[in-house]
């Protein structure tokens, strides 16, 4: 995951953010128990709305701590953990692992090479005990990493890859809510995909490098298209999440559908319009 799915926090009431940000602070910290500083490299924001989520749907215990960390050395911050952190703080290494791999294997990236050397031992121990979870991002990254080598710009095709890989997450129990925890993290997983291909685009079109927007971002209502798809996803999503009995932490839970999805988004359009700006002065001198 890229960091896509945070909270809008202007819209959000002070003490809701300063509960975000504990069960994001109760994340690190499980993954630096559990991990060490290695597992603690993978943590993720995207992940911490899992966390609440899944908190919100089961009514998970969740216990209050108090701990002082590198980032914050001199004043104690509070943390919220549960059975349900514990499971993302696995997810979230596992994820991480499974990518790195594939970035030793396909582009042969060190970073990948001892990124896996350093997560193999911890994430051995993960694909035991979640052997569903661990074979569908196996599945779904060898898909994507296929469509990637064939150039694929079938869109909907890559970006059900990551989709499918998503679902699989939220699926902390087969029970009553899994095909709407599948389809909420289906679409999720989506939107995130055609965000980040969005967000790299220019970076990509400069490098030479794969990415499934090059076959329509010179078209004249490239804009308009993006837009439409990523509010057709988190549609979805969000129609999948109301269907879910969800009462604890729900303002937090739609401030990050509703508007938190979006800050990326509107940071990219910020810049693009600025570089526009620039570029008419310089036409008019």
């Amino acid at each position: 995951m890229f960091g896509y799915v945070t909270v809008c926090e202007p819209e959000l009431k002070m003490k809701d953010f300063r509960k975000y940000k504990a069960y994001y602070c109760g994340l690190c910290r499980v993954l630096k128990e559990k991990y060490g500083f290695s597992g603690q490299m993978t943590l993720t924001y995207d992940m911490t709305f899992a966390i609440i989520l899944l908190t919100s749907l089961y009514e998970s215990e969740t216990r209050e701590e108090q701990h002082r960390c590198k980032i914050h050395p001199v004043k104690k911050q509070m943390m919220l953990r549960n059975e349900i952190t514990e499971y993302a703080a696995d997810m979230n290494v596992l994820l991480a692992y499974y990518h790195m791999k594939d970035d030793w294997i396909d582009e042969k990236k060190v970073s990948g090479f001892v990124g896996t050397g350093m997560l193999k031992r911890k994430a051995g121990k993960i694909i035991s005990k979640y052997p569903r979870q661990s074979r569908a991002i196996r599945r779904s990254l060898s898909e994507l990493s296929k469509c990637e080598k064939e150039n694929s710009m079938d869109l909907d095709k890559t970006a059900g890859c990551f989709g499918k890989l998503m679902e699989e997450f939220f699926v902390y129990k087969k029970d009553v809510w899994e095909q709407t925890l599948r389809r909420l993290g289906f679409f999720l997983g989506k939107f995130i995909y055609i965000m980040d291909a969005y967000d790299d685009l220019d970076s990509d079109l400069e490098k030479n490098c794969y990415n499934p927007l090059r076959k329509i971002w010179q078209q004249k209502d490239y804009e308009e298209q993006i837009r439409t798809l990523l509010c057709m996803m988190i549609a979805e999503c969000s129609a999948e999440f109301e269907k879910l009995p969800c009462l604890l932490d729900v303002d937090i839970l739609r401030n990050i559908l509703y508007d938190g999805v979006w800050n990326r988004y509107k940071a990219i359009q910020k810049k693009k319009k600025e570089g526009k700006e620039q570029n008419d002065v310089k036409k008019s001198l």
